[in-house]
């Protein structure tokens, strides 16, 4: 089972930026796909970026363009950089390690236990 350990959310005015980090403590054959998902309380969660182990993206919609998604595959880490924060970029952002480059959070079975983000004013 891959560990999964986030760091960087925090608070942020709209406008503002974050990067979260995380860092795969134990990896598996197998795993080359890494993203990051959000939730928010009543809501489903929903992908927000992944990248595949040679480094190509894939990106929802909503964050497109703002947001930015790399790793770092010496250190078995994925970084989410977040520009020009929103209100409703509010969530708790997961981790997770999967098996396809896909938005679907089925493929991916190991998550990291959450790092808040709160963009307001």
């Amino acid at each position: 089972q891959v560990q999964l350990v986030e760091s960087g959310g925090g608070s942020v005015q709209p406008g503002g930026s974050l990067r979260l980090s995380c860092t795969a403590v134990r990896y598996k054959y197998g795993t080359f796909c890494m993203g990051w998902y959000r939730q928010v309380p009543g809501k489903e969660r929903e992908g927000v970026a992944v990248i595949g182990l040679g480094g190509n993206p894939l990106y929802a919609d909503s964050v497109k363009g703002r947001f930015t998604i790399s790793r770092d595959n010496s250190k078995n880490t994925v970084y989410l950089l977040m520009n020009s924060l929103k209100p409703e970029d509010t969530a708790m952002y997961y981790c997770a390690a999967g098996s396809a480059l896909s938005l679907s959070e089925s493929w991916f079975k190991d998550w990291g236990q959450g790092t808040q983000v709160t963009v307001s004013s």
